[in-house]
């Protein structure tokens, strides 16, 4: 080979080499060219009572069915108890009940008992009764009898094993409604969730029971509070809103079957309870003060809403007069919200125990009215707007479905795709017009996995959240759902929710470590930035806090191979070395978390150097990244 026949050789190979370099993937970034402020109040929680979510879920009562209903399944967790030789009959009274709006009881009726042998009922929970040692445990029932000083024994009592956890004895029952209240302490015992609560009668008598309640520590130790793991989860994920009460629970199936705030507040006994649309009966303990409480613990902002006139059922009410006393409810419920306690509805927030005003910005008027084939939500929504704005001018109303006479201020669009769909449609908002209203994102998820995501759902999310993000200037809040999902048979009601839980214990899916991620590392403005030559299934955005003068690049890679990116950093001046990546990542998209192994998937936390404002960093296969550097 020649000379000169060799240095030719030689520079083709390097030209192409300088080539194949320059398509490699790469991400420009324009540090200090920011194209959007981030909404800070992007990322939030949507909830509602789907999949037992707050009753045999957040809401931490843990008797099931502790108002007595009025159908065929009203004793369906209530059994009766006979020790020894004694006799008991239990039934539903529907003649006699502690208050108007629960105008029924249990009535346990003891015909043979003593001391060592008493009789009476118990009750399971919620797929068993959690029990942990060292405990205290807050009760409370009302009852009546007709024999005036009867006791009650209560006590926590294995399934298995028949051995009592915790015991105490309410004395002296009268023959007028009471509310007795009662508490229980575990001593050294082992932790079980197949525990049931038992009453007990040691003579006999009749005694008529209802609101038999039971609650564990609760979060922030409110009383009748939120279960404790669940509200840390939440409060890992730092969501800036709740939206509440949530979908379809607010319409009902039938319009009699709404969210009707008002008998959802005040004590227990005068709230008469409702169904749920998702097949299983409301205790409205979570009513609407218990809402914004969960708001204010989390430091979170209420988006409200409002029944607007249409149930599930393709039940509504027309334009005009007949919608007024509905519109007049709201205005009600946002003065119970706000209002000072000068004041009648905020007058009655402050006797229901919590005097100072909650801050609101955002109601929503009424739920997924596309659904609605009458095509009265146009009219409905105008309607609701031309009473509240006058009075509320500040408030920015969300419509639920695209409406033609009026602008709204903000539109919920709702999302349930495939992964393929989550991944393909990334760029959704890149070229929406932004002459029109602002897009809230109420509800939406990657939906494969059961009954919590796996990890190719994950990747859906994080692709669909990089997205969200590049638009944000658009996007002002999203909010995946269903948020919860009780695993136990019979618990859920829709597949692919964010936490799972039993009794015990509770887990988040890789979707929920997702929404943990990106939340944490949201910033306060959109920069510039371009990713090329990465190929299909590589997502990314970028973000900065200018004030704490930090970097985000979200990195997500869907493919099945490890993927090195150039990352140029353009206009940031110095960059520290030292910085950090937050890696969630499986060796297959199917790769999941379930309550048996609560954390198959979590985030791995990497320091790293970078080599100034330009370096190469590698993402793995199946991988949902968080870089966060310092300039």
């Amino acid at each position: 080979m020649s000379k000169r026949y060799f240095v030719t050789a030689l520079l083709a190979i390097l030209v192409l080499s300088l080539r194949l370099a320059a398509q490699g993937p790469s991400l420009v970034i324009q540090v200090d060219h920011p194209t959007a402020k981030v909404s800070p109040m992007l990322y939030g929680l949507m909830t509602e009572e789907i999949n037992f979510s707050y009753d045999g879920g957040l809401y931490a009562e843990l008797v099931r069915d502790r108002a007595i209903g009025q159908d065929r399944r009203a004793l369906t967790h209530w059994t009766m108890v006979a020790r020894g030789n004694s006799m008991v009959n239990i039934s539903v009274d529907s003649q006699t009940g502690p208050s108007t709006a629960l105008p029924r009881s249990l009535k346990v009726s003891v015909t043979a008992a003593t001391e060592t042998s008493p009789a009476g009922v118990q009750n399971d929970g919620y797929w068993g009764i959690p029990v942990r040692p060292q405990t205290t445990y807050s009760g409370s029932f009302y009852a009546k009898t007709d024999s005036a000083g009867t006791p009650v024994t209560v006590s926590l009592v294995n399934d298995q094993t028949g051995a009592t956890a915790a015991s105490t004895t309410v004395t002296a029952l009268t023959g007028e409604w009471k509310q007795y209240t009662f508490t229980l302490k575990t001593g050294q015992v082992p932790v079980r969730a197949n525990n049931h609560l038992i009453l007990t009668i040691p003579h006999p008598a009749t005694v008529w029971f209802n609101l038999v309640s039971l609650f564990p520590p609760t979060y922030h130790n409110r009383i009748h509070g939120n279960r404790i793991d669940l509200m840390e989860k939440l409060a890992a994920m730092h969501p800036a809103f709740l939206r509440f009460p949530g979908g379809n629970y607010l319409e009902g199936d039938h319009i009699s079957e709404r969210f009707e705030w008002k008998k959802t507040i005040g004590p227990w006994v005068d709230r008469p309870t409702h169904p749920s649309p998702w097949r299983y009966h409301s205790s409205d303990g979570m009513g609407l003060l218990e809402f914004l409480e969960w708001c204010e613990d989390l430091k979170m902002e209420p988006v409200l809403a409002v029944y607007a006139g249409y149930s599930m059922r393709q039940e509504h009410v027309d334009p005009g007069p007949a919608l007024e006393p509905y519109i007049q409810d709201a205005l009600d419920e946002i003065e119970y919200v706000t209002g000072g306690t000068d004041t009648k509805w905020g007058a009655e927030r402050a006797r229901d125990g919590h005097p100072a005003p909650f801050k609101l910005t955002y109601v929503e008027i009424g739920n997924e009215d596309w659904f609605d084939r009458s095509g009265s939500y146009d009219g409905r929504y105008a309607q609701y707007y031309k009473e509240i704005k006058p009075r509320y001018p500040d408030l920015q109303l969300i419509a639920t479905a695209p409406i033609k006479s009026m602008k709204p201020d903000v539109l919920d669009e709702h999302f349930y795709m495939s992964a393929e769909k989550s991944l393909s449609d990334a760029n959704h908002y890149d070229k929406t017009d932004r002459n029109g209203p602002k897009i809230f994102v109420g509800e939406w998820a990657t939906r494969e996995g059961s009954p919590t995501p796996n990890l190719q759902s994950a990747l859906g999310d994080a692709a669909w959240m990089t997205g969200m993000e590049r638009n944000s200037d658009l996007i002002i809040m999203a909010s995946y759902a269903p948020l919860f999902v009780n695993v136990n048979p019979g618990g859920m009601q829709w597949e692919t929710d964010l936490i799972g839980y039993d009794a015990l214990t509770s887990y988040g899916s890789p979707s929920y470590w997702a929404q943990v991620l990106f939340n944490r590392h949201l910033g306060t403005e959109v920069v510039a930035s371009t990713l090329a030559d990465a190929g299909p299934r590589v997502y990314t955005s970028v973000t900065r806090d200018e004030k704490a003068r930090k970097l985000f690049i979200k990195v997500v890679n869907a493919t099945s191979e490890v993927r090195p990116i150039s990352i140029t950093l353009d206009g940031a001046g110095k960059v520290k070395r030292a910085a950090m990546l937050y890696t969630l990542s499986g060796k297959t998209p199917n790769a999941t978390n379930t309550i048996a192994n609560p954390e198959a998937l979590v985030p791995v936390e990497h320091k790293i150097e970078t080599a100034g404002p330009k370096f190469e960093q590698r993402f793995e296969p199946y991988s949902i990244n968080v870089m966060e550097l310092s300039y």
